[in-house]
Order: structure tokens, then sequence, then C-alpha cells
């Protein structure tokens, strides 16, 4: 019979194999990162998996029930003893039987993703939505009888001009017990919408209460969720977390969430479980590590991409896969955290949703938005979050315009031959030497270069696994800036470019970074495949941000802000070498960091904000990038490196990018020329 297809997420990795065998063998034989300690006995659970059954369009497969092996004994065993979440699978017990799709959990990764979404210091004014109030309420009296609720109210009133509250079961079931456990002396959780209504007793607790009141800022992106926990009383953040969004077995990137939606009856159902089980499991964590209790975390403000947004709340995405791309709702929310699945908090917690800029422009546009302000800056500002879905916004004092661009997950190291995510052992930065065409380059982990000494020592432990999205975007880059890449994007022969690292690869070439294939590692090149993948990724950026720029009417900008936690770690110069981002002075081109991230903490920590992004997003201009006619033009241009049209007096200032073209074969027209400039 033929072999079956096996996809591994979220690497990508795939390979075919021979019915029968194992998951583990598998794995190990395609380089996934897939722990296992016991030799495959089925005894030490590390190499758990989760198999993924339906249509999966994006790669082109089905899979059909009966994909793997039937559970077995040992599965059982291991399950009766220790547990076993439900859908999970052991690697070394189950067997490929045909096609499938397989998504290894962080947890039995080696090698843990590092979510490089730390919060950034921003000062904000407090004026939280939550806080506590202590009143001392009147004992109830026969002669003029009143619930205590309704005497708990009329304190507030009198004593902190509160004029009407409201309170749930879990509220009133602990009321009457705390009132005189604390002698009718009580300290009260308030939580008030910034838009009309009563204020919410969330919880109450006996005589003064000094203990914590916390709230969450949470970045839920299609890739990676990541939650900083903040002192209500003071915006100090915490503790800071994240994990990768357990949604990426069902795709990497949105459309392809929203196709397993339209393709898969319940899909929608899995992904909103699947999301929901992932960020209340990163709570619950979060205060552990923090060492509070859930009753603490009071509230939660969330920003998230559409798509994501549709099915945190348990709404069907389809509509946003097709045109016009109707959002179920576009404006802000506050809705109990329990109604969105999180029970790793206060039982009466809160959860606020920014608002939704448009179909393909979500809230964690509004965040970056609310973060970095382009609507009060005087010089005309484009920022960029990049991610799987790049938000693009533009704009000044005049006006702010945005849109999305579909740019992929290369930029985070998928669909790259030696791609991985940012997890120790991942190269992250690299350079080439123009001269010799050598290349020396750091991983995540260790603070050396690989020409230092040491460095094979320090990275023994992690080994070189491969590349993440900064190092292939510096790799890129590199190779422009020593002559091995054209501006087409094409890479050179060893005759060519005078290098024996150019090595021959089918009809192509590729070019080769490190090889440990003696020892057993792994052998990391970059193919004419990669730079592909990286010149569509980086197209699409720039060219939905050159969209926005003929909005404007102009052919430049003042400043670029890189936003989002990818965006943190592009090196400016080498983004630009790309023609990832338009021309500007490099000393103008600066990280925002996770800038919705920062947008969440300032929601959370200040009710204005919310009612001053609220109405922002309402004057923000949306500009649909599917239906745009020059958008495909601009993107066409993008292609070349830095671009085939577009000038970049700002980049010539300080890079002379080599004039070479490797179309022209070995002869005059295949070596390099230089120009200055």
């Amino acid at each position: 019979m033929a072999d079956a297809l096996v996809i591994f997420t979220p690497s990508g990795k795939r390979g075919r194999f021979a019915l029968g065998t194992p998951v583990l063998t598998a794995a190990r034989q395609l380089g996934v990162d897939l722990d296992s300690v016991c030799g495959g006995r089925g005894i030490c659970s590390r190499c758990q998996i989760t198999p993924g059954y339906g249509d999966f369009s994006k790669h082109g497969v089905r899979v059909a029930p009966d994909a793997l092996s039937d559970w077995n004994a040992v599965e059982q065993r291991y399950k009766d003893k220790r547990g076993l979440i439900d859908g999970r699978r052991l690697g070394c017990q189950a067997q490929i039987m045909g096609d499938v799709v397989i998504d290894v959990p962080p947890e039995s990764q080696v090698h843990r993703q590092v979510v490089r979404k730390a919060a950034s210091a921003r000062a904000v004014t407090m004026d939280p939505a939550t806080r506590l109030y202590l009143v001392d309420v009147t004992e109830p009296d026969m002669h003029e009888p009143s619930g205590d609720l309704e005497r708990l109210a009329q304190a507030l009133r009198s004593q902190w001009q509160i004029p009407e509250i409201t309170a749930g079961l879990d509220v009133l079931r602990k009321l009457q017990p705390t009132l005189r456990q604390g002698k009718w002396q009580v300290t009260v959780a308030l939580h008030k919408d910034h838009r009309d209504g009563p204020h919410r007793v969330l919880d109450l607790w006996p005589g003064l209460y000094e203990g914590g009141l916390y709230g969450l800022a949470i970045d839920l992106g299609s890739t990676t969720i990541a939650a900083h926990l903040c002192d209500l009383r003071n915006g100090a953040v915490l503790h800071s977390a994240g994990v990768m969004n357990p949604q990426i077995r069902f795709g990497e990137d949105l459309m392809s969430r929203v196709s397993y939606a339209m393709m898969n009856p319940g899909g929608d159902v899995e992904m909103t479980r699947a999301v929901r089980e992932g960020l209340d499991t990163l709570v619950a964590e979060i205060t552990v590590d923090a060492q509070i209790t859930a009753r603490e975390i009071m509230e939660a403000v969330i920003v998230c991409n559409p798509v994501m947004h549709h099915l945190l709340l348990g709404i069907d995405p389809v509509e946003l896969g097709q045109a016009p791309f109707a959002l179920a709702t576009s404006d802000a929310l506050n809705l109990g955290a329990r109604d969105l699945g999180l029970s790793a908090l206060n039982p009466s917690a809160r959860a606020y949703l920014l608002p939704c800029i448009a179909g393909h422009v979500g809230a964690d546009a509004a965040a970056v938005a609310l973060s970095e302000s382009p609507e009060t800056s005087d010089d005309l500002v484009l920022v960029v979050d990049v991610g799987t879905n790049a938000e693009i916004l533009l704009g000044d004092r005049r006006q702010v315009l945005a849109c999305s661009s579909p740019t992929g997950p290369a930029f985070e190291g998928a669909q790259i031959s030696a791609g991985q995510r940012a997890a120790p052992g991942a190269i992250e930065r690299l350079e080439i030497d123009p001269t010799t065409k050598e290349p020396r380059f750091r991983v995540i982990g260790c603070d050396l270069w690989s020409d230092e000494d040491g460095f094979a020592e320090a990275t023994a432990q992690t080994g070189i696994t491969g590349i993440c999205g900064s190092g292939i975007i510096e790799a890129v880059a590199e190779m422009r800036m020593a002559g091995l890449l054209d501006g087409s994007g094409l890479i050179g022969s060893a005759a060519q470019t005078g290098t024996a690292r150019c090595i021959p690869e089918g009809r192509t070439h590729a070019y080769l970074i490190h090889d440990a294939t003696a020892t057993g590692g792994p052998r990391i090149t970059v193919t004419q495949g990669d730079i592909r993948a990286i010149q569509l990724a980086k197209s699409a950026l720039y060219a939905g941000a050159r969209l926005l720029m003929d909005e404007i009417g102009t052919d430049h900008v003042d400043r670029v802000v890189l936003a989002g936690a990818f965006g943190a770690h592009i090196s400016p110069k080498h983004a630009m070498v790309l023609g990832m981002i338009p021309d500007a002075p490099l000393d103008q081109v600066k990280s925002a960091g996770n800038a919705a991230g920062t947008g969440a903490r300032i929601a959370l920590c200040s009710v204005a904000a919310r009612a001053g992004i609220e109405a922002t997003v309402k004057r923000i201009h949306k500009v649909e990038t599917a239906i745009a006619p020059r958008f495909q033009e601009h993107f066409v241009a993008a292609n070349a490196l830095p671009h085939a049209v577009d000038s970049f007096p700002e980049l010539s200032r300080i890079v002379t990018l080599p004039e070479v073209n490797f179309n022209a074969g070995d002869g005059e027209g295949g070596r390099r020329k230089r120009r200055r400039g």
C-alpha cells in the first residue's frame, strides 16, 4: 500500500511513512521536536500528541478517523494511572495508518518555544474599572424591613456616592455571612462599565480587605497567547507568561482556520474549545507562578484579531472568510469571564474586549492604536504589527488609516526548510562576511556568536536546531548584501558567487549556514524556496503599507514603528534591505515591543482609555486590501529586493547593494558589479 503523508504542527514538517510506523519514529526522522525519555515503552508520557481529523485544505489532506492505530492497552494503563487528556495519544504507541495531521503540544516539545511578548514599561494614569470600597452597613431592623443587598446599596450611596449596584448569585450567596462576620463592615469590589449602567458587585470580604486585586491583560494572537498579570491598584506588572495558541493544529494562518470551520461541521466549536482551554490553562499557571488565588483576579482585558475574536466568543467565523468580511459585532464587549470559559478567575470576574476596526483589522490593531496613538502624531507615522496577519496603521493628527495584510507564517519560521519557532537552539541572528561569504550566527539561549570561543560548549545542551523568524530575515538580507542573492531573489551558484557554500539543490541553489550531519545534527540551509516564501510575505506587508500611502497621497513616511513580539526582534536595517517596510531614516525606525499587549494593559488600568479608543476606532478609515485594485500591482513590484520601482535613498546612505544578476549564467552578466550611493 502507498505510504501515508504525515504533517506535524506547529513545525509544519512533513514526510511519507510506511503504514504501521510509530508517530514517535516519524517525528524523529523528520527532526520534529517531540520528547521521549523511556525508549518508547509508554512510561514517561513525554511524547503525547494530538491528532487532527477531518479536512485540512491548507495541507491538501483529509484525515480519516482511522488514520492512527486503535487505542491500545499501554495507553489505557497510562491513562488509568496518571491521566491523559481526552484526544491525546502517546506518540510511541500510536501507529500511522493513513494521511494524518499531528499536533505536538508545548509540553511535549524538548525545546519549548520562547514566547517573547514581555511587558514594556508604560506610564498610565490609574483609573481602573474595578475598585475596592470599605463600607459600614446598617444592621437589619424589624421595624424597617429591607434586604441586606439593599442596605449595602444604601451604604455605598451615602458613603461613596455610588448611585446603583447590581450583584450576581455568587455574591448574593456569600453576602449575609460576610456582613455578619465583618460585624456589618465589609470591603466591596465594584466594577463600573465606562458606559451607562450600575456598578456590579464582584466580591466582598468581612472588614478591611488587604489582599490582592488583580487583572489580566491578554494578547490572544493566532500563533501565541500572552498574558500580563497587573495590580489594579497601581498598574504594576507582577507576572507575564505565554503559550502557543493550541488552535495551530487546525491551521497556522487565520484563513486556514476559517477554511477548517467551513469544511468540517462543528469545526468552529472545536477551535473555540481549544482556545478557551488554552487560555484558561495559561491563567491557572499564572496564579500558581505568581502565588495568588484565582479569587483575586477580578478582570481581564482581551485583544485579538477578528477571527480569534469570533472563535473566542463561540461565533462561527465563516463570514470573515468571504466578502464583505462582516463581523458579528465590531463594538467593544463587556462580558462575564465565565461566559468565555475562563474558570481560573474570580467567579464574578469581568472580561472586556476592545472594539474591532473592521473585518480583517481587529481589537489587536485597536490596542496598537491605543498604545502608539498615531492620531496625536505631528509626523506621518507607519505602525506595523508584524505577525501571521499583519495589521498596519498610517496616520497623523489629520487622519488615520488601517489595513491588514496576509503575510502568512514565514516570518515566524514556518514554511521555511530549516525553520522553527523561537526556541532554545534556533538561529536568531546572522551575519555574512561580504568578502569571504562565511556566516556567523547566534542562537536563542546563548549570548556568544558561533565564531567565538566557548560557543560549542555553550550550545552543547540545546544544539543548533534550526532558524527562527528573525534569523531567516537577517539571513536573506545578509545574502543580498553579500552578493549571494540578486535583486530578483535568485541565489547564485558557487561559480557566480565565489563560495562553495552556495550548493546545488535540484535546478536551483541553496546557501549552507551550518552542517552537523556528521554528528547526527541538522543541516541548515537557506533554499530558493525559503527565499520565495520570504518574498511573498514581505511583498504582502509592503503592498499593504504602500496602499495606505496611496490613500493619503504620499511617497514617504516620517517614522516607522515595528510592533508585535516578532517586530521587537527585527533589525531595521535588514527589514529595509528586504523591502519589508518603506524607506525611512533608520534612526526613525523603532520597535514598540508587544504594542497590542501594552494597549490591553492601558485599557485594563483606565476606563478613560477604553472610552477613548472606542471613539478613535470609529474615526479610523479602513482600507480593504482584498478588493483594492492596486494591491496586486504593489505586491508584484515588492517581490524584488528591496523593490522593483520604489527608491530607497535612506537605505543607500548606509548600505551598498551589489548589482548582480544570476539569470545571466556564469559569464559577464553573472559577475558582481557594485554601485555607490
